[in-house]
């Protein structure tokens, strides 16, 4: 193909994977924020900026490892061409504009895992795919929400134990103050292992059109731009899903929020460090579940949960179909 014609797609190819960054920020804003915004410690302006900012810093403290997954783990890299980056992106985004319009708070990451998977398979069939990453984070949807649950249900156990001669009033002016730290290594996490997901698909691009050498890496300015679009994205919000995951799911204290934030930050920053790229949208819900069954199991309204559960069960199928279709459409006109 000539260099003439690959440059402008390649930066245009970039362009879309930009900006399905910026909007998984943008989604997944609430997952950083409803809980300090639901329990009114911070104005949502606030914990916006606050979240943008950790999202941004991510990069200084994690390694590379998501991104490694997500380049190399999910379909074989051999495999990946335009077309098939252009149909992932394509499948993911569309499956990300539906469930924001409906305020579901469904899978960024998983709707790209999905769109990658479904792309793949459209090009060379299922011996594209490299099972072991897929089935590795498909472990994610449930060891994430569920360990994440069990381990706020059980930090909320401790902090009741421990603040047991606490005045209501003091517990509840301490937690304020430590839910800002939680939040921030919530947000933290969330742009430590988002962003790298991003990061991975860009970087297999330019490995796959010869912009890398012999050696798969991640550029350091691909880096900061996906780190950037996903703090940007982050900064616009998601406000329809905040009211989701701050309130209808269950009422949050302080105390709460803490519980929720910090058994999402253990998972996460887990998650992180073993190359393995979860959802911040799973983790999240299932800490504030976890600390809302703590209180009392009728204080979770498990219809929502319901209905959230079942978009995450339709993410990875459903972008794998639409971008199945996106890549046969495209062939239509090249």
């Amino acid at each position: 193909m000539d260099a003439g014609l690959v440059l402008p797609l390649l930066v245009a190819l970039i362009a879309i994977a930009l900006a399905f960054d910026f909007l998984n920020g943008m989604n997944d804003a609430a997952n950083s924020i409803a809980t300090i915004v639901s329990t009114r410690v911070l104005r949502p302006q606030y914990a916006v900026a606050a979240a943008a900012f950790f999202n941004f810093i991510a990069f200084l403290v994690f390694g590379l490892h998501v991104a490694e997954t997500v380049g190399r783990g999910i379909v074989e890299a051999n495999v990946i061409d335009a077309r098939v980056i252009f149909a992932a992106l394509a499948g993911a985004i569309t499956w990300q504009i539906i469930t924001y319009w409906l305020g579901i708070p469904s899978s960024s990451s998983h709707a790209l895992i999905g769109g990658l998977v479904g792309a793949g398979i459209a090009k060379a069939g299922t011996t594209a795919v490299v099972w072991e990453g897929v089935l590795k984070t498909v472990g994610g949807i449930v060891l994430a929400p569920g360990l994440g649950c069990i381990a706020a249900l059980f930090l909320m156990l401790l902090v009741s134990w421990l603040f047991i001669r606490f005045t209501p009033f003091g517990a509840d002016r301490f937690f304020r103050r430590a839910q800002l730290v939680s939040a921030s290594l919530y947000a933290l996490g969330h742009g430590g292992n988002d962003a790298q997901k991003t990061m991975g698909i860009i970087a297999v691009l330019l490995y796959s059109q010869g912009y890398m050498g012999t050696e798969f890496h991640v550029p350091f300015w691909v880096v900061l731009a996906c780190q950037a679009a996903m703090a940007l994205g982050t900064l616009m919000g998601g406000w329809r899903i905040v009211r989701t995951m701050g309130s209808k799911i269950t009422r949050l204290t302080p105390m709460q929020g803490c519980c929720a934030e910090t058994g999402g930050s253990i998972m996460l920053f887990a998650a992180t460090e073993m190359g393995i790229p979860v959802s911040t949208t799973h983790t999240i819900t299932g800490c504030i579940i976890g600390v809302g069954a703590a209180k009392n199991a009728s204080a979770v309204r498990w219809s929502v949960a319901k209905e959230i559960v079942t978009a995450w069960i339709l993410t990875i199928p459903s972008a794998g179909v639409v971008a199945a279709l996106f890549y046969f459409a495209v062939g239509l006109f090249v």
